[in-house]
């Protein structure tokens, strides 16, 4: 196991391989066939009594007994990796915990036994280092908590201070935090740990701990209905949140929408995006919610909305596709409450 990640990990297409020998004579490097794509970065040799001398990798790549031997030596690096305790572990995982994640979607045989490898910050440790396993997280789950939440973001510090987490640190409950460029894909593939299921903390409505006081539940409204006359044909949907505890408003994905990141990654490949809209949610405790449900003049309630809306998408980490009328939105607001 190396102790320093290749230059050319991330390229899938580079060569990489055991040494094959057989009946301890060399046949060739970089036999691809005998560790699955995720461990890569694996070195070593394979002897084998049960190949032909003549075996080619035209051959490797039917033969039987190939398929036998990558199956162990699978479940023999994993069991390895599930050994190295403390920094050894916490080594190997800042250099290739990545390229491990790949696994989950690429091996549903060790799927398993690749979570349970799995590292994480989270919001119970201000500490910027993945250390925190799917079995601590657990753990350390409240009584009467049923799912493992997470949120990805584009890094750390966006995470950190997602108004997604407000209502979780009000309530004491942990959340993964997620933000490698491979995340959001992986995560896609992960329904459940320990028979708990993962919940994202940035989509959907939220099933938590201790229930919804009626007085928060997110029922349509007349400012809701505002509010979305406003954003029409650019929100799905306008609803009061029980998220939000110091924000004003925030964006919610649906079940199946594509997150930012995936976006970005989509976008960067030139594939073709499914169209979704955002569920706005707002905050009827902040005094800017307040404010904004006892504006009578109608433009101004517009460019309070609007703002709002725009504020927060770039807190999810999302390029406004209008900076130049934000700015002259917001400059309008300043200088009315200047009084100029």
């Amino acid at each position: 196991m190396p102790r320093r990640a290749p230059f050319d990990l991330w390229n899938r297409e580079s060569p990489r391989g055991l040494k094959l020998y057989v009946q301890r004579v060399f046949i060739m490097d970089e036999a691809e066939q005998f560790l699955p794509l995720y461990l890569r970065f694996v070195r070593g040799i394979v002897d084998s009594n049960d190949l032909p001398l003549n075996v080619s990798r035209e051959i490797l790549q039917e033969d039987a007994s190939v398929r036998t031997i990558r199956s162990a030596l699978s479940k023999r690096v994993l069991d390895m990796l599930s050994k190295l305790e403390g920094d050894d572990y916490a080594t190997f995982w800042d250099e290739f915990g990545q390229v491990l994640k790949e696994g989950v979607a690429e091996d549903f045989t060790n799927r398993e036994a690749v979570m349970k490898l799995l590292r994480f910050t989270t919001t119970a440790d201000e500490e910027s280092a993945q250390r925190v396993s799917l079995e601590d997280y657990v753990g350390r789950m409240r009584d009467d908590q049923k799912s493992i939440y997470y949120l990805v973001a584009d890094s750390l510090p966006a995470a950190r201070q997602s108004p997604h987490l407000e209502v979780f640190r009000q309530r004491n409950i942990e959340v993964l935090l997620l933000s490698d460029r491979i995340d959001e894909w992986f995560m896609s593939f992960v329904q459940e740990f320990d028979g708990k299921p993962l919940a994202d903390v940035s989509r959907g409505d939220l099933d938590l701990p201790g229930g919804v006081p009626e007085d928060e539940e997110g029922a349509d409204d007349a400012l809701c209905k505002r509010i979305a006359e406003v954003l029409e044909g650019r929100v799905e949907s306008v609803r009061r949140s029980v998220r939000l505890t110091d924000s004003p408003a925030c964006l919610v994905l649906g079940e199946g929408d594509v997150g930012a990141q995936m976006r970005r990654i989509m976008e960067a490949t030139g594939q073709a995006l499914p169209e979704s809209k955002p569920h706005f949610e707002i905050n009827p405790g902040h005094p800017l919610v307040e404010k904004l449900d006892g504006e009578s003049d109608g433009d101004r309630f517009a460019d309070l909305v609007k703002v709002l809306f725009d504020q927060a998408s770039l807190a999810e980490g999302q390029a406004l596709n209008d900076p130049g009328d934000y700015v002259r939105r917001v400059n309008r607001l300043l200088l009315e409450l200047a009084g100029t």
